[in-house]
């Protein structure tokens, strides 16, 4: 990332705090609740409960279809909240923001849609090594459907991506470059704007899981140089349920449908028939209205704190969760460290030596901190380092550093308990 002036570092914990009463909860004993997991779901301000509680309150009713008032106030709501992601992520119209449940259904419906229809035999979809498995499995089903085959670029010894690897495998063949802007994993940063240069020059497509980046730094599609964007709600103190792709105009008008239904179609017969116009085009049935909404709240209250701010505290968080972990004797934390990449994620997984990563977990868990423990949905990136799983302490705006300090000490407490009882 980069940025026109250095941007002043303000404790964004204490201005945010207050607007997220989960955080405010006593854990066992009558310890202060401390979430770190972030990464896997992002805590929800009041700001978002109450627009969802107002949504179902005083204007629950189905959209697009009604003419009486609450339809339309749901409409205007559900509509606004595209609107809001549009401007997020940078993009053209609201039209190119297609709804859906998750990023992982936004990865599968380009995969049955434009993959169904531009792929054939022989054709090839590069991948990375650090991929969600959300970004691996929809491509491997694809695969099996069309023949086209899966690549993948590698790391670095630092645990980024190998841009030299990933560049030698892009070839005339290459169809579509999918990847990660932010890895849950790693951490790293990638240079998705470097990668679109190397994509388009061999005439293919850029798609970006940007799930771990939109809550945490300014992202747009046009400065990126992406073809599609997926994000996911509850990564972005949204209500889960709701996620959206961002695709270029063009190539959505080109896909053909997702799922057959109500509110996709212009035109129904009993043998034919033909679509409504972008996006609906790709949202069959009835929509999950209220968290649209909700989301469209969460969106609100991100910009309005300023992702150039989040930031940048953010920064500062890493760096003293690094210092506090690279001081534990035997603790490896995967991907790159604050001083080798400046701008990586508010996270760090990590293994033990000796340890298991569950073991760990559950002690923090029972003194009120909350962890990730497991694979993290990265299974062949846990291979790749010769580990079946690891812990990961990840982080927002709302963590302060006093918290980080007492789970790096229960962290060094309950390795020590666990080493002395092996």
């Amino acid at each position: 990332m980069s940025s026109a002036a250095p941007v002043a570092v303000v404790d964004l914990a204490a201005q945010t705090r207050p607007d997220f009463p989960l955080l405010a909860q006593t854990a066992c004993l009558g310890q202060p609740l401390i979430y770190l997991d972030h990464a896997a779901t992002s805590q929800k301000p009041r700001q978002v409960l109450s627009a969802l509680q107002h949504y179902y309150d005083h204007d629950n009713a189905n959209v697009h279809r009604g003419a009486h008032q609450l339809s339309a106030r749901a409409t205007e709501g559900f509509e606004g909240a595209r609107a809001k992601a549009a401007v997020f992520v940078g993009a053209s119209s609201p039209n190119e923001i297609v709804f859906t449940r998750n990023a992982s259904e936004a990865i599968n419906l380009v995969a049955r849609t434009w993959g169904e229809a531009n792929l054939r035999p022989g054709d090839e979809v590069l991948l990375t090594v650090m991929e969600h498995h959300s970004n691996l499995v929809p491509w491997q089903l694809l695969s099996d459907r069309t023949g086209c085959v899966l690549r993948h670029a590698g790391l670095t010894d630092s645990g980024e991506l190998d841009l030299d690897d990933l560049s030698s495998k892009i070839t005339e063949r290459t169809r579509l470059v999918s990847l990660v802007q932010v890895s849950n994993t790693l951490g790293c940063l990638n240079p998705i704007a470097a990668v679109a240069e190397l994509a388009h020059a061999a005439g293919a497509l850029l798609l970006v899981d940007a799930c771990q980046s939109l809550p945490h730094l300014p992202v747009n599609v046009k400065q990126l140089g992406a073809d599609f964007l997926v994000g996911s709600s509850h990564k972005l103190c949204g209500p889960t349920g709701m996620g959206f792709l961002w695709g270029r105009e063009a190539l959505l008008e080109a896909m053909p449908p997702f799922l057959g239904g109500g509110e996709m179609i212009q035109d129904v017969y009993l043998d034919h028939s033909s679509w409504a116009g972008l996006p609906h085009k790709f949202e069959a049935g009835t929509p999950a209205i209220g968290e649209a909404i909700g989301m469209g709240a969460a969106l609100d209250y991100l910009s309005g704190l300023g992702l150039d701010r989040i930031h940048a505290w953010e920064q500062q968080l890493t760096s003293h969760l690094f210092a506090r972990l690279q001081a534990i004797d035997g603790l490896t934390i995967l991907g790159p460290t604050p001083q080798q990449q400046p701008d990586r994620a508010a996270l760090a997984a990590f293994h033990v030596e000796g340890v298991h990563a569950n073991d760990i977990s559950a002690l923090l868990d029972s003194s009120g901190i909350c962890i990730r423990s497991g694979h993290h949905c990265t299974q062949p990136l846990h291979r790749h380092y010769g580990i079946s799983s690891s812990a990961r302490a990840s982080l927002s705006f709302t963590t302060t550093l006093e918290e980080i300090d007492r789970f790096a000490e229960e962290l060094q407490g309950s390795i020590s308990f666990l080493r002395e009882h092996s």
